[in-house]
């Protein structure tokens, strides 16, 4: 049996492994894409699942060339509401910084002209004393 397979027939089945993985992949992101969707309704989305299933390479094909720029564009969307979220999470999480960020929020103001040098004072105490 091992006699059999050649480095061209392990090449060609790799190819075709490959091949398959890359076919399965397309069909997920075609379908992750066609179900994110906002701008058409659910018989539109029924019509491209009726294609896609019916006709797979064609319909994947089509609809790849068809719609890339959307895609691309509700990718980009995604990425940014959810770099959005991790960032809001993490500006929650960090908190206000502690006295020495209220300090430097207070110079920042004084330096403005904002609030007097009394004002600072008061702020800089209570940030130190930790009644902020």
């Amino acid at each position: 049996m091992l006699a059999d397979w050649t480095f061209g027939t392990v090449l060609w089945e790799m190819l075709i492994i490959f091949a398959w993985i890359i076919w399965f992949w397309l069909l997920i992101t075609v379908f992750a894409d066609l179900f994110r969707r906002h701008d058409i309704g659910g018989g539109g989305k029924v019509l491209w699942c009726i294609f896609v299933i019916i006709l797979p390479f064609l319909g994947v094909f089509i609809y790849l060339l068809v719609e890339h720029a959307g895609m691309a564009d509700r990718n980009t969307q995604q990425m940014q509401a959810a770099q959005a979220q991790t960032d809001a999470y993490i500006k929650d999480v960090a908190g206000s910084g502690g006295p020495a960020a209220e300090i430097e929020r207070a110079k920042g103001l004084l330096d403005s002209g904002a609030i007097s040098q009394a004002e600072y004072d008061q702020i800089k105490s209570k940030a130190l004393s930790g009644s902020a």
